[in-house]
């Protein structure tokens, strides 16, 4: 099993050129897997982590309902901002500047053939670095991503998650709110759930800013020992 993940952090790059990079490199894992099981060799499977930060962008699930995109082709563009219906699961969701978003393209294989206890994990790793900040978030039972004051009038989310899997390859992944404008939710019902609200770290924290390359460091950091994984840092083109 190959535990090493190529780590790369993109910087502020538009949705599709990274969704088609993404498809790359998870279809470069795939031929390789299907090439391991034809010829019966044993060739390893890489894994990758991208950073990314996006320029305002909804996203719809390949499940979701498009009725929860509030907004008509001329308003979008009005807004700056761009839609695409996309292959992972979920409903719709917004990304954009002061949102740190991941994305693991991994071989499940290489560490476990389990996307419950996957995504578990994912949403675990943002649970300990809020926590690093004094801040308690977990998980909202049948509602993926990590939430605040679950249980209360006051629940909201704080990081969107989904994902696609294909013989037990993964990709797209997480959105961690760090000094995103919230304003560009209201113009979505984001995953599909009403009547509860979305936060940023900067707002739960009553700053102005966070340090978006800190809060990635502890992400990495608790990734890897989740995962225990180690990260091999590649320039991005």
């Amino acid at each position: 099993m190959n535990k090493e993940v190529v780590l790369q952090d993109l910087g502020r790059k538009d949705y599709k050129d990274t969704w088609d990079y993404q498809e790359s490199l998870f279809k470069d894992i795939l031929d390789i897997k299907i090439k391991n099981r034809r010829e019966n060799s044993t060739l390893k499977t890489p894994n990758y982590f991208l950073f990314v930060e996006h320029p305002h962008v909804y996203t719809l699930g390949k499940s979701g309902d498009i009725e929860n995109l509030l907004l008509n082709e001329k308003q979008l563009e009005e807004k700056g901002a761009t839609f695409y219906k996309i292959n992972r699961g979920g409903d719709i969701t917004y990304h954009g500047p002061g949102q740190i978003v991941g994305y693991p393209i991994l071989d499940l294989d290489n560490f476990f053939t389990d996307i419950h206890k996957y995504l578990r994990f994912l949403e675990e790793v943002i649970i300990l670095t809020l926590d690093e900040y004094g801040i308690t978030a977990t998980r909202s039972e049948g509602e993926t991503g990590v939430w605040i004051d679950v249980g209360t009038p006051f629940a909201r989310k704080i990081c969107a998650m989904g994902v696609r899997a294909s013989r037990w390859v993964t990709m797209h992944g997480f959105a961690l709110n760090v000094n995103a404008d919230l304003g560009y939710f209201d113009n979505i019902i984001p995953c599909g759930i009403r009547g509860k609200g979305v936060t940023s770290l900067h707002v739960e924290l009553g700053k102005t800013s966070v340090d978006e390359a800190e809060v990635k460091q502890k992400i990495k950091k608790h990734f890897e020992a989740l995962f225990e994984a180690t990260f091999v840092e590649k320039v991005s083109v």
